[in-house]
Formats: structure tokens, sequence, C-alpha cells
């Protein structure tokens, strides 16, 4: 057996046997490079974690994870939420606007799907449970806009993204993934309205509360609708780069959290940092070893072997994107997004080459389909979170998430036939896109 066929072996069945990512990336390596090199070369197994996360870039990662946890907490989902209500109004969908709307601009802070997940699901569930929604068409409808996170600028994957491709610039993957996140929110609002209307969930006498005024709601809302203005702003106009963003964004909501909804206090920034530091530790490790996979990959010409055998299936640059998409999508169903960008992007970057697609652009594309994958069972991570908070078992959503994941599907295959949806934004802004 080759070298090749033991490193991918060594590393399937890892995963098979329910063992962590990470773990299986660095054991996939490792058999690699003893089966095709030198077992001196496993010296090299230092040089390559280090390597693999001495990146500037990679900064910015456990600091938005820092900056979603800190808006999770800080109350700023709950004067969203109001805000929103408050211009909407009771009406079929309503709720349902509101809970989209809410996640795109959570989105917009954070960068991280299950945050906004967990986040707005606390806020949103029991008005719409009150209202009429089944509570798994709910759970379905939160988990799936908040997969649009991965899109919304700032975007951790995308970030990962950029450092898989040096050169890349990362100002302009931000700015390609605001209207495709969008549109996948817009997407999802489609079938909610009229399934609203057709079973009569939610009617203007769906609840006796009375909506808060638009103005004293907006006053409350403004240090929150600030946010994703000053984070996109600052990087827009070269004040701050990505990184520093995101020193912005945590300093940012602190402040906020505080002093203005007044939320937080010592112990929970404690508490705070603990979750942030195990999330980043989870994170990184898996960068870290997944450099020794992508090394060996590298160095036996595996990740060159399987490319040259990708193309062997088709002339069809076409053909050969969809069965890409399908790839994608099948491992977004099973795996993080940090994992599918590690494990996937030595693949891809042949193709990308051979074909002469847009990086940018397909950068995206990768990233819509892993959104559809985190609300799509069996792993489902956002799922898994809003189900949890509506004490509801993950089976009772598997319809309703297989509706949006259509849905969003759609919204893909049209940032797949028309490119400028992605990079006309970039473009406008001057950023470079190759």
């Amino acid at each position: 057996m080759t070298p090749d066929l033991w490193m991918l072996l060594i590393f399937g069945a890892s995963l098979l046997l329910g063992m962590p990512v990470a773990f299986a990336l660095g054991l996939g390596g490792i058999a690699g490079i003893i089966t095709g090199l030198s077992p001196d070369m496993l010296a090299t197994l230092g040089t390559n974690t280090y390597n693999s996360i001495a990146k500037y870039p990679l900064i910015a990662i456990p600091l938005f994870i820092l900056t979603g946890i800190i808006f999770e907490r800080a109350g700023v989902a709950s004067s969203l939420v109001n805000f929103a209500q408050s211009l909407i109004g009771r009406r079929h969908g309503g709720l349902a606007l509101v809970a989209v709307l809410v996640c795109l601009i959570m989105g917009g802070m954070s960068g991280s799907g299950p945050a906004d997940a967990a986040a707005v699901a606390m806020v949103m569930l029991p008005s719409m449970t009150k209202a009429g929604y089944p509570r798994p068409f709910s759970a379905s409808l939160i988990a799936a806009a908040s997969s649009t996170a991965i899109l919304i600028p700032p975007s951790i994957a995308l970030i990962l993204y950029s450092v898989m491709l040096p050169g890349l610039d990362l100002r302009a993957l931000f700015a390609a993934g605001l209207f495709p996140g969008l549109l996948a929110g817009a997407s999802l609002l489609v079938p909610a309205y009229f399934l609203a209307k057709r079973n009569g969930w939610e009617t203007k006498n769906s609840s006796d509360e009375e909506l808060p005024s638009v103005k004293a709601s907006f006053i409350k809302a403004i240090p929150a609708l600030l946010a994703p203005v000053i984070i996109l702003g600052g990087l827009r106009s070269g004040l701050f780069t990505p990184t520093e963003a995101a020193v912005v964004a945590v300093t940012y909501g602190l402040i906020i959290g505080t002093f203005v909804y007044q939320q937080l206090n010592w112990t929970s920034l404690v508490e705070m940092l603990n979750e942030a530091v195990k999330i980043s530790g989870i994170v990184l490790i898996i960068i870290a070893l997944a450099g020794i996979f992508a090394w060996a990959g590298t160095t036996l010409g595996t990740f060159t072997r399987l490319a040259d055998a990708i193309l062997s299936i088709s002339d069809s640059s076409l053909v050969l994107l969809f069965l890409v998409m399908l790839l994608v999508l099948l491992a977004g169903m099973l795996l993080d997004a940090i994992s599918i960008y590690l494990i996937l992007t030595p693949i891809l970057v042949p193709l990308i080459n051979h074909f002469e697609w847009n990086p940018v652009w397909f950068g995206i594309l990768l990233a819509m389909n892993i959104a559809i994958g985190q609300f799509t069972p069996p792993v489902a991570i956002n799922l898994m979170v809003t189900t949890k908070v509506a004490n509801i078992r993950l089976e009772e959503t598997f319809s309703w998430a297989m509706l949006f994941m259509v849905t969003m599907f759609s919204a893909l295959l049209l940032v797949l036939f028309f490119p400028q949806i992605a990079l006309w934004l970039p473009e406008y802004l001057g950023y470079s896109t190759t």
C-alpha cells in the first residue's frame, strides 16, 4: 500500500473511531511520514506544528471568538430584537424576519455561527413559540440564519482561508462575503413567510404584549448597531488591519456590555476569558496538527495526485465545480468549517489554478457550502445549539432543516453562476481579488 493511502486510511479510520479531528490529522500525517519518508523526518513535527500557527493573521481568531462570547452575553441580541420587532410589528412571518435580521447583524460582530445561534435562540424562541411557531421550525430557522456568520464579515473561516492562500487580500474576502451572506439570509425568509401565512402563525392578535416604541428601541440598539459599522468602517478606511479590528471589537464589546447594557462584570469577564481560551485552544490545536498533515501531503505529493485524479474525471470546469461543491457540502455535514478548510484547501488549490477560478469567489462558494452544512444533519453544530435551547430532539428538526438547505443552496447557485454578486463590492472598493 502506498504512503498516500496509508496517510488517508489512518486519517479516515481515526475519524470513524470517533477521534477528534485534530489528532486524526496529526496521526494521518505521521503515518505518511513514516511510510513514505525517513522516520528521522519525525523530527520536523515540532517545527511544522509551530509554523502552522505562527502566522500574524491567526491572532484575529481567538480575539473574534472572544468578541462573539462578549456580544452573546452583553445583551446585544435582546436590544436588536426589540428594535427589529418595533419596526416590523406583528404580521405573518414577522418574528421569522426579526430572527434572520438579528442573526445577520450578530454575524457582523462575531463571525461565529454557534455563538450567534445561542444568543438569538435564547431571545427569540420564547416569543416565536408564543406566537404559534412550532419549536422545531424556529430552531431550524435560527440555526440556518446564524450559519451566515461564516459569510458576513468578520468571518473566522475566511481569515483561515486567506492564510491558506498566501497573498489573498482578507479585506477583499470580507467584502465579497457581504452580499452572498445577505442573499443567503433572504433565501430563508421566502419559505418562512409563506409557511407562516399558510399555517396562521403569528397574527396581529397573537400576543397581548405591547411592542416597544421605535424611538426608544432604536436608541437602546444604537450601540449594538454601531459595532459592525466600526469594525467594517475601520477596515474600509484603513484605520486598522483585520487583526487590529478584532482588538477593537473586543474592546468595544466590553465597553458597551459593561457601561451601556450593564450586563458584564468582573466575574463574567473571567468566565468569558476562560471560555474563549478553551475554544481558541481547540481551534489552534486543530490548525497546529493539521500542519503535520499538510506538510506530509505536500512533501509526498499526495495532494497533487488527488487533484490530478479529480481533474481526470472531466474536462469541464462546471462539472468539476459542482463535484467540488457536493464534496464540500458532504464534508460540512460532518466536520467543522476550520477542519474543512485545512483538509480540502491544499487539494483544491491546484484546481483553482488549473481552471483559473477566482480565489475570492471560490472562497465564498466554499463558505456558503460550509454554512449549509452547519445546520444540516447528522452533525449540524448550529442546530445542536438551538435544539438544546428549545429543549427538543434534533430529529424533530430534520424536515425543516432540509427545506432551508434547499433554499440556501439556491442562493449558492446564484453566486456560482453570477460571480459578480460576490466580486462587485471588493472590486468597487479597490481591493485585489486575485
